[in-house]
């Protein structure tokens, strides 16, 4: 049945935890977690493939003499555009430090100048206070912990295995219902934890992999979690613009070091937007790009702009970034002696699955950590490099975690083979995915309207209607917690991981849109073109659970009363 690390291969159908997610926040939740419990990281794909390897820039605490928590809270409460949670953020920044500490005991080797670790500067931060590992943090992150993962006799690791929902009984959750080797599996956990990353894979243009579906946010909604601030989108400036390239990250320490933001005729234009130029936050500097590219129309002027990194010394290059210019190089382009052509792509989703500051969302025994989770850390904006430190924060607070073994509910539950197929449906569901992409861009991207909004809200719930009155559909929504199933074709399971995994999607979409049509202002990732101002009477946090969605009581702005 499940797949286990190399000290393990018991088969088990029952785990203290079960982590959902083999990114940063999923691999380091297994590492802070009591080694005396048992448990199970599923990930859908091979481990070392979600967002967390990606991460260029580096992972931001406030360590270097000249530096201070103050200043990094103070930095991203101003990012965060009023919408942070002040006690998050404090609690984000005081615990940075001894984060760093904890993987720099395990090994993760950061640059140094010297004997002493090595800071950079990144948008929207006052100091620097970026550490990194050249420009490829994320994935040494990632390769360090996963072999500190792969060394615990108490943690297995079930690959290529599917989420298909959360097993839950009354209020609590019971575990989950898994996809693996062409079964559909019930396994029982005290505590599920939700690391399953972002949703950029809801837009034709986003810097995520492919993985990246939603599938935490739309389980835990259609499991009842209350949901927050979904509508906060953040767009990268400079994703790799160029025919049949992936639009591969170009790391906002570019810019840091020293990149200039130019147009096709050489103008640093990203100063006719905020006095900081291409140094501004991100939404201001994607929305620069998206503006100057409206405003020149003609079929000469191409639909990208260009990030120019000769104005780096060379040795710096080489020396900070040296997989950026290897993926460059591999697309033919020479950052050395021509600028890269970039455009703004779907990056970071701020909002999430609403928890606490231990992870606990609103439904028990049910956590989440990462990019699906909403701590209130990152407000309507996320601060660069904030979100690496996320992870490793709040997961370290699952040290504590409070088991009850007892909660569980008695259940038999049998076994049976199906030989049944979905062939004659693929195509169709093949199609809604292909669209949806395209719709979500144009509707719900960098610039948005009301009207665009509704009209794309009701073509999502026509792709949610049409996709679950498929027999396919139906089946995935009429699963019970009572058996499990053995599929006698081996098209079965990728048919069912095709149809869930749309299914998340376009939850994940439809949520976006309706948290968009909501919030009628214009505020950090969300830009409302129709109401282009900030108002205070929107300093409220967007709620959603079921099909209500309802606001916050009014936020009180740190940075309006004097930071302490």
């Amino acid at each position: 049945m499940p797949l286990s690390n190399s000290q393990s291969s018991q088969k088990m159908n029952q785990f203290d935890v079960i982590i959902v997610g083999s990114g940063a926040a999923g691999l380091y939740s297994a590492l802070c977690l009591p080694s005396h419990l048992q448990i199970a990281i599923v990930t859908k794909d091979a481990i070392k493939t979600g967002s967390s390897s990606w991460a260029q820039g580096g992972v931001a605490a406030a360590m270097a003499l000249d530096d201070s928590p103050k200043f990094h809270l103070e930095d991203t409460l101003k990012a965060g555009a009023g919408l942070c949670d002040s006690e998050a953020v404090e609690f984000l920044v005081e615990n940075a430090a001894t984060s760093i500490e904890s993987l720099l005991k395990i090994g993760v080797a950061f640059d140094r100048h010297g004997e002493n670790l090595a800071f950079t500067k990144e948008a929207a931060h006052s100091h620097s206070r970026v550490l990194h590992a050249a420009d490829t943090t994320g994935r040494t992150i990632i390769n360090t912990i996963t072999e500190k993962v792969l060394e615990r006799p108490n943690i297995q690791i079930l690959s290529q295995a599917f989420v298909l929902s959360l097993w839950k009984t009354g209020s609590r959750i019971q575990g989950v219902n898994l996809l693996h080797e062409n079964q559909i599996i019930w396994i029982k956990a005290s505590a599920v934890i939700l690391a399953t990353g972002g949703g950029g894979q809801v837009y034709a243009h986003t810097t995520n992999p492919q993985v990246s579906t939603g599938d935490g946010v739309a389980l835990a909604w259609r499991s009842g979690a209350i949901l927050r601030d979904l509508e906060f989108f953040q767009f990268h400036p400079t994703g790799l613009n160029k025919e049949n390239a992936p639009h591969f990250l170009i790391s906002e320490a570019v810019r840091g070091e020293g990149a200039h933001l130019v147009d096709s005729s050489g103008y640093r234009f990203a100063f006719d937007y905020h006095p900081d130029g291409e140094l501004a936050p991100r939404d201001v500097v994607s929305r620069a790009i998206f503006d100057h590219l409206e405003s020149n129309t003609s079929d000469a002027f191409p639909k990208f702009v260009y990030l120019d990194l000769r104005p780096i010394p060379t040795e710096r290059i080489n020396y900070r970034f040296p997989n950026i210019i290897k993926v460059c190089q591999n697309y033919g382009i020479d950052p050395h002696s021509e600028p890269i052509p970039v455009a703004p792509a779907a990056h970071y989703w701020m909002g999430g699955i609403a928890t606490d500051l231990r992870g606990q969302t609103s439904i028990p025994g049910l956590y989440a950590i990462g990019e699906t989770a909403s701590t209130g850390v990152h407000g309507a904006n996320r601060l660069a490099s904030n979100s690496l430190l996320e992870c490793l924060v709040f997961a370290a607070q699952l040290s504590q975690i409070e088991i009850d073994n007892n909660s569980f509910v008695t259940s038999s539950i049998t076994s049976t083979d199906e030989s049944r197929t979905w062939d004659n449906e693929t195509e169709a569901i093949l199609a809604l995915r292909a669209s949806l992409p395209e719709l979500m861009w144009h509707s719900a991207g960098i610039s948005r309207s009301e009207e665009l909004l509704e009209q794309a809200i009701a073509k999502v719930s026509f792709f949610k209607e049409k996709l679950t009155n498929t027999d396919i559909g139906q089946y995935l929504l009429n699963l019970v917690p009572d058996k499990t199933i053995k599929f006698q074709s081996p098209n079965a399971e990728k048919q069912l991981r095709l149809a869930a995994e749309t299914l998340n999607l376009i939850d994940a979409s439809y949520l976006i849109l309706k948290s968009a049509a909501w919030r009628k202002e214009s505020r950090g990732g969300h830009y409302r073109r129709d109401y282009p101002q900030t108002s205070e009477d929107w300093q409220v946090h967007t709620l959603i659970q079921d099909n209500r969605i309802w606001q916050s009581p009014p936020l009180i702005s740190r940075l309006a009363h004097n930071v302490a």
